[in-house]
């Protein structure tokens, strides 16, 4: 069994073959249910039972619920701490690269892919970061599931996303998830998806942040002096708000 997915239309191609996957490991042993992928020397990329080139690695699929809109949520099991750790390095200095937050980029691959390099969702998103075939060719990704490929162009994306969102954090993840699209459509504000808005109380949570979709706001770095007479006496007070 060798599936190739070409770049024209490759999206209902390659959702076609993780859908196939699945199904194989519903009637079959684990072991015959392993799908390898790897791009050939014109840069198609190759889906097969068996490693037929140096460059393949095993795929794993992840399972997720019925996709209503551009991605969906997947609930992946939590990484351990070995695999965590792998990739510290790669998340910081990418992170520092695009100006992220280090913690966000770590939320977003535990709920994407929950650290699995090899991940492949039913929607057809890749690696790490789940990256969908036409943001991995814009952002020239030539094999999704390298983790310094997967990575680099995940915070290159998530930082675009940023930036067209004010640094909304809510709003960035809330396209990530469904499309900016689908966020702009809704006036700017985080979709009524429900799986989008798990998607993004969820990162926000393992990230240190809140999940409201109102945008984020500056903590106020003003300090405001106050005097009161207390009994004859002079009290100073400090405070980040006047009165």
């Amino acid at each position: 069994m060798r599936y190739e997915v070409y770049s024209r239309g490759g999206l209902a191609v390659i959702r076609s073959v993780v859908l196939a996957i699945a199904l194989v490991g519903m009637v079959s042993p684990p072991a015959a249910a392993q799908i390898y992928s790897w791009r050939d020397a014109s840069g198609t990329l190759v889906l097969s039972d068996r490693p037929l080139s140096e460059e393949a690695r095993p795929v794993t699929a992840v399972h997720a619920g019925p996709a209503r809109h551009d991605r969906s949520t997947r609930t992946s099991p939590a990484a351990g701490p070995l695999r965590v750790t792998s990739y510290a390095s790669l998340i910081d200095e990418h992170a520092r690269r695009h100006d992220v937050r280090p913690d966000l980029v770590r939320a977003v691959i535990q709920v994407e892919s929950a650290f699995n390099p090899a991940a492949v969702s039913p929607k057809g998103a890749m690696g790490l970061m789940q990256l969908m075939p036409a943001t991995a060719r814009s952002l020239g990704v030539g094999n999704p599931f390298d983790p310094q490929q997967n990575v680099r162009a995940g915070v290159a994306y998530l930082r675009r996303l940023l930036d067209r969102y004010d640094n909304d954090e809510a709003l960035a993840l809330a396209a990530y998830n469904a499309g900016p699209g689908a966020v702009d459509r809704y006036n700017q504000s985080v979709p009524p998806y429900r799986e989008t808005r798990a998607y993004v109380a969820r990162i926000s949570e393992a990230a240190g942040r809140g999940s409201q979709g109102s945008r984020s706001r500056t903590p106020s770095t003003t300090i405001y002096r106050t005097v009161e007479v207390i009994d004859g006496r002079e009290v100073v007070r400090y405070s980040d708000r006047s009165r």
